[in-house]
């Protein structure tokens, strides 16, 4: 599991560093890669000597499907009713009254949500048409571990294999 907070690095602060230590296993997916140091934490193995390295990392854009301007419109209508239920529902805990504030945000937050989303995509003239989604991956996924203890993880995740 990935620490978000950045607590318990040993060097925090520190510039990147490429990763050491020896493979001890090599996954086509992260999924599998992340199984193989689940198993060797299920096994009281120290963890700590372990690193999931990805390997020919690729840039993939998804395309979700076309735009158009209805699309475009009812996106911002959508986002911005909901943004606005947000700050009306605020408002109206702030003020005492809910009917009002809630109508005022939910108007507001509407024509936010059109001019938000219709600017961008008028600024692109058409030469971006459709919705997307982008993700980092790799072709491979390398578990290293510390020297000291490589041969155990091997022999450990042997095990697993079978």
């Amino acid at each position: 599991m990935t620490n978000p907070l950045g607590a318990n690095t040993p060097r925090r602060g520190a510039l990147p560093e490429p990763p050491t230590g020896w493979p001890i296993g090599s996954y086509p997916t992260y999924a599998e890669a992340q199984r193989a140091v689940d198993y060797l934490s299920d096994q009281n193995f120290s963890v700590e000597d372990v690193t999931i390295v990805g390997v020919n990392l690729m840039q993939v854009e998804r395309v979700l499907g076309r735009l158009t301007w209805a699309k475009v419109i009812g996106g911002g209508v959508v986002s911005g009713a909901w943004l606005g239920v947000f700050f009306g529902l605020l408002l109206g805990i702030v003020t005492g009254g809910f009917l009002a504030p809630l109508i005022v945000g939910i108007v507001g937050g509407i024509i936010f949500g059109v001019i938000s989303t219709t600017i961008p995509y008028a600024a692109t003239r058409g030469t971006r048409d459709f919705a997307s989604s982008m993700q980092l991956v790799a072709g491979r996924y390398d578990v290293l571990c510390a020297p000291r203890t490589a041969e155990a993880a091997r022999d450990l995740l042997a095990k697993l294999a079978l």
